[in-house]
């Protein structure tokens, strides 16, 4: 049987990459009775995880089912499925889905659960991969984005994400293979808009993270979520967003969570520098991609590209880029010329005119 997206109605999923998301991901669907195989890309760790069924390197208090199919040889893993899950860190998407291209076959629906944009291109995860796939219809490349750190998918705890695809019905196919009682999905068409609010919402974490290790205090940290917003929304509009997508999962939603979580990489970051450490100290000891980083490059030249108002990002920028120290760059922020709040307003709903 096929859906009216010319979909087969039995959903398999191939999670490409075993990072601590993608491990979660795989669970998740493996809890459901979904067919799923993880793409590990080191065949030792592969065997390791196959023998052990945990992923100690990345989600180490997460078992994984007997039932996933864990392999190292890509061909391979997307041999069959119907779902292509891209969990790789978003500045390595590209490489991945060139490789991918010649194994392309009718109806695959490619995901991106990567939140980034690319630098040099300045394009989003879903764009990278529409223009390394052109065998897979453009209408079946999305994401799927939202409030959802990996260690509290893998405990199995109530958490809510968005499939975001420019053609309905292919959203409903993923939100269809990824719900769950513990991982609720909604639909929304708004692509470009539930990516943009994925992706500067990292680097607003990493200004979250930098307000705590100065010890800016609550206030602070609810300024930068409350104006990190306002930037969000100001650069999805200039790039075509809707402006409600904001209000929603991809934007409040995981702004929140990333900027105020103990388990967001880049809240951690943004902490260890407001403390004085260097971006080599911290980098060292971490064992996962903090993607604010590489993704306030490409969201700053976004901004200068669009003629965007984004002041937070820019302190960010400073600090990481150029030197500036924090509490410099706080008080740079605090003294600038004084505004009027209005023109969030648009954030939360349509102009007339639209």
């Amino acid at each position: 049987m096929m859906t009216p997206a010319g979909l087969p109605d039995d959903p398999r999923a191939a999670i490409l990459g075993a990072g601590s998301w993608g491990t979660a991901l795989a669970i998740s669907l493996a809890r459901q009775g979904r067919e799923v195989t993880l793409w590990v890309r080191r065949p030792e760790a592969a065997v390791s995880m196959d023998r052990e069924r945990r992923n100690w390197h990345y989600l180490p208090k997460a078992v994984l089912p007997d039932s996933i199919r864990i392999i190292s040889d890509l061909e391979e893993a997307v041999a069959g499925a119907t779902v292509w899950v891209f969990a790789t860190p978003s500045q390595s998407i590209r490489t991945l889905a060139s490789r991918l291209e010649p194994h392309v076959h009718g109806g695959v629906v490619a995901v991106s659960v990567a939140k980034g944009i690319e630098n040099g291109t300045l394009l989003t995860t879903s764009q990278v991969l529409r223009a390394c796939l052109p065998s897979v219809r453009p209408d079946h490349v999305g994401v799927l984005y939202g409030p959802s750190h990996a260690e509290e998918v893998g405990q199995d705890l109530a958490t809510t994400v968005v499939a975001a695809f420019e053609r309905l019905d292919v959203a409903e196919y993923v939100q269809e293979l990824f719900m769950s009682p513990t991982l609720r999905v909604y639909v929304n068409t708004d692509l470009i808009g539930v990516e943009v609010g994925g992706s500067v919402k990292n680097v607003m974490a990493i200004a979250a993270g930098m307000s705590d290790g100065i010890g800016a205090g609550d206030n602070l940290k609810a300024a930068l979520i409350t104006r990190g917003l306002a930037e969000m929304s100001r650069l999805g509009r200039a790039m075509g967003a809707r402006p409600e997508t904001f209000a929603g999962l991809a934007g409040l939603g995981d702004l929140v969570v990333t900027c105020t979580s103990t388990h967001s990489r880049n809240r951690h970051l943004g902490e260890q520098l407001g403390r004085g450490r260097t971006m080599d100290e911290v980098a060292a000891e971490m064992t996962m991609v903090a993607e604010g980083v590489r993704t306030t490059q490409s969201v700053y030249e976004l901004a200068k590209r669009l003629d965007v108002e984004m002041p937070i990002t820019e302190a960010v920028h400073s600090i990481l880029f150029e030197g500036k120290a924090p509490r410099e760059a706080l008080h740079e922020l605090m003294t600038r010329t004084a505004k009027h709040e209005d023109f969030t307003a648009p954030i939360f709903q349509q102009e007339a005119s639209e």
